[in-house]
């Protein structure tokens, strides 16, 4: 895909496309992640995370940082896939819908009211032009 194919996504609030760019970027953000799928792992996350994140050694100071925060939208704009992502929130005994709602600016409870009532309109979603004209951006 051209890099202007790319970018085109770019302006498509709330999109921010797993292409190979941000694969790179995120591969040892990634495999942290993946390292959570066993216990002793998640117990030593839980009981100093900032150690277990240093542990790494190859985690920008900005993956760092998103994760301490649970900045789940800044994990995804930093490399982090939603389904690796996944071993962080079944450790921290989240769902997908709080996460999910906290990416999209609301509660989890907001957020599934949406989705049952069709999800975000399209009108004012289709390009971040139109948030600056609705006075969002």
């Amino acid at each position: 895909m051209p890099v202007a194919d790319l970018e085109a996504y770019e302006d498509i609030p709330g999109t921010y496309l797993f292409n190979r760019h941000r694969s790179r970027q995120g591969y040892h953000l990634n495999q942290c992640f993946m390292s959570l799928l066993k216990v002793e792992n998640r117990q030593k996350f839980l009981a100093d995370e900032r150690a277990y994140l240093d542990a790494w050694g190859n985690l920008t100071e900005a993956q760092v940082a998103a994760v301490l925060a649970r900045d789940w939208l800044g994990m995804v704009k930093q490399g982090g896939n939603i389904y690796y992502m996944a071993k962080l929130i079944g450790t921290d005994q989240q769902t997908f819908q709080y996460v999910a709602g906290a990416m999209a600016g609301a509660t989890e409870e907001e957020y599934r009211r949406m989705m049952i009532e069709g999800g975000r309109p399209i009108e004012g979603n289709r390009s971040k032009s139109e948030w600056n004209k609705r006075g969002k951006g």
